[in-house]
């Protein structure tokens, strides 16, 4: 009788141990997801500071991208603490690169898991909703959460602009006067 009791409770303490196990795991998961999100935003904020910075008192179209993920750290403006791991799986990024300049535009984890945040993203990824896999994570700059000028907005000849632009053709305007050829 004291056997079959003794038996019973080592298999309770191995289910109880099975339970417990696959719910640190899942806290592990969620934990590691939340640094994902951190710090891939913050790289993808990085590419964009960095970009703003190549550019700046330049006209260059398009964006600046840096050849690797150390580029964003170095002094004397670094646009990144450091270069963070993938948190899913402590390994390198998937880079995401330009296919014009084959520069780093973006970082990916390579994990194909499922995330469990499925909704209510922050605003600069917004375009998560819904997505199946951390893979399908991109953080690139810019990207689908990215605000974008309307298409059509660039002002062309014989259209109103306001005070401070200026028309195609460099002329500036003034406020409520149309350009003028």
């Amino acid at each position: 009788m004291t056997y079959l009791l003794v038996m019973l409770a080592v298999v309770l303490m191995g289910i109880s141990v099975t339970v417990v196990a696959k719910q640190w795991k899942a806290v592990v998961q969620r934990e590691q997801e939340a640094d994902l999100l951190a710090r891939g935003i913050e790289i993808q904020t990085a590419l964009a500071l960095y970009s703003a910075q190549q550019k700046k008192g330049r006209v260059v179209p398009g964006e600046i991208y840096p050849l690797t993920l150390e580029e964003l750290t170095k002094q004397p403006n670094p646009a990144l603490r450091k270069a963070y791991k993938d948190p899913i799986t402590r390994d390198d990024w998937e880079y995401v690169r330009d296919l014009n300049t084959g520069r780093i535009k973006g970082v990916r984890s390579k994990s194909k898991a499922e995330p469990f945040k499925q909704h209510n993203f922050p605003p600069a990824v917004r375009h998560f909703e819904g997505v199946t896999s951390y893979y399908l994570w991109v953080f690139q700059y810019p990207n689908a959460s990215t605000p974008q000028a309307p298409p059509g907005q660039q002002t062309t000849q014989g259209q109103p602009t306001t005070q401070g632009q200026t028309t195609t053709q460099g002329q500036p305007t003034t406020q409520g006067q149309p350009s003028s050829p």
